[in-house]
């Protein structure tokens, strides 16, 4: 994938310039096969010579042992011949995102460091995975980029350049690597006749580092394999794909990915929005709420959820909380209230817990469901960006004591 520096411009919003051009995915000299598609793995075992009268069946048998099972090595593939399984591991490995760092929170959240390829033998890249456990859901946040060009001013990862944007199957893989982590492969099958154990990862959330809207195909293919009904399996209403505010993508999301829709709203003005999410001078409120009103499938049953971060004495007065309801009225919507997570620097505070209630009961008396999320992972920095940023000040033996965690963990 190549983006110039021209195209980076069209993603900042009015006023900013990125003066350095996106760097490329350079793939190893063997690459992985985790995360691929099935038209991806077709083409790469045409390569290695598989005729074209068997490539259906193999990708079939490898996409089971990749996405189903949970294969770490073509050893596992037994339905493969011993000649097969040899011949792809003279070409191609099953290599995970490297783990450069592991935290886990007292809450049970877990925050992990992926070390990605860089460009023609460059400092590898790192982006941020996050799983958050919950009574009735795993919840797993993912990243489209390596860092941002939105510039949020709430947002950790906006002070982190972007570097590039994630390939289709680093998007998936992160799926895969979390399962790894998380011994999740074995809840995939169950007795005869009993019911499959209940999977630790049974959401994912398009809400990790970059604009996933601004790596529209890599996305789209990749939330694809996530899906997919014969490998992991993550229903598209289990997925939700998170905005600030992309317009011209946002129909296309819904007719081409299909998955559930939250945008990063967080004001009721242009002129506070413009300051927290500088997208907005590119695509402002009114325009942004017309997209979310013709989503593709928009209905009661399938709401857009408005993520609103609460800042104290910043976007939450009651007097807000009315503007958002009038905002957002003909919308069936969620309102998700986010306590601030604070990060170094910030000059942002949390609001008061009272205060987040009185905004909320505002909310739900107006019709609409407002959860406030429980913040986790704070003890870890779990805020997106945060995890990066930390390890990136960190000494070299601190970062190679991190790194033995991971491993040995």
């Amino acid at each position: 994938m190549t983006t110039s520096l021209t195209a980076i411009k069209t993603q900042r919003p009015t006023g900013f310039v990125e003066k350095r051009p996106l760097e490329r995915y350079a793939a190893p000299a063997k690459p992985s096969l985790v995360g691929l598609s099935r038209e991806a793995l077709s083409a790469s075992l045409a390569r290695v010579g598989v005729p074209e009268r068997q490539r259906r069946m193999r990708v079939q048998q490898i996409w089971h042992w990749l996405y189903l099972r949970g294969a770490q090595n073509f050893d596992e593939m037994t339905t493969l011949s011993k000649d097969l399984r040899a011949e792809l591991a003279r070409h191609f490995t099953l290599d995970r995102p490297a783990v450069a760092a592991e935290q886990i929170s007292i809450d049970g959240t877990r925050k992990w460091l992926l070390r990605l390829p860089g460009e023609h033998g460059d400092a590898p890249h790192e982006v941020e995975c996050v799983y958050i456990p919950e009574t009735d859901r795993g919840t797993l946040c993912i990243s489209s980029q390596v860092g941002c060009t939105l510039n949020c001013s709430f947002c950790h990862t906006g002070t982190q350049r972007l570097v590039r944007n994630l390939t289709a199957a680093e998007i998936a893989s992160q799926v895969v690597l979390a399962r790894d982590r998380l011994n999740d492969w074995q809840r995939v099958a169950a007795p005869a006749g009993s019911e499959p154990e209940k999977r630790l990862v049974s959401n994912i959330v398009m809400m990790g580092m970059g604009e996933p809207l601004y790596n529209f195909e890599a996305v789209r293919d990749g939330l694809a394999v996530v899906a997919d009904g014969d490998g992991l399996s993550i229903s598209k209403r289990r997925i939700t794909l998170s905005t600030s505010g992309v317009v011209p993508n946002i129909a296309r999301a819904g007719a081409e990915i299909g998955s559930m829709l939250a945008v990063s709203l967080h004001a009721v003005t242009d002129e506070l929005r413009d300051e927290l999410v500088p997208l907005n001078r590119k695509y402002p409120i009114r325009e942004l709420l017309e997209a979310c009103r013709n989503y593709p499938g928009l209905s009661n049953a399938r709401r857009i959820t408005f993520e609103y971060v609460m800042l104290k004495g910043v976007n939450d007065s009651l007097a807000d909380a009315k503007a958002l309801v009038r905002l957002l009225k003909g919308i069936p919507a969620k309102i998700n209230l986010i306590p601030f997570n604070p990060w170094p620097g910030t000059k942002y505070e949390c609001s008061d817990w009272e205060q987040i209630e009185k905004f909320s009961e505002v909310v739900f008396d107006a019709g609409y469901a407002s959860p406030v999320r429980t913040p986790r992972g704070r003890d870890i920095l779990a805020a997106c960006g945060q995890l990066k940023s930390a390890t990136e000040k960190l000494s070299a033996r601190e970062r190679l004591a991190l790194r033995a965690m991971a491993v040995t963990d």
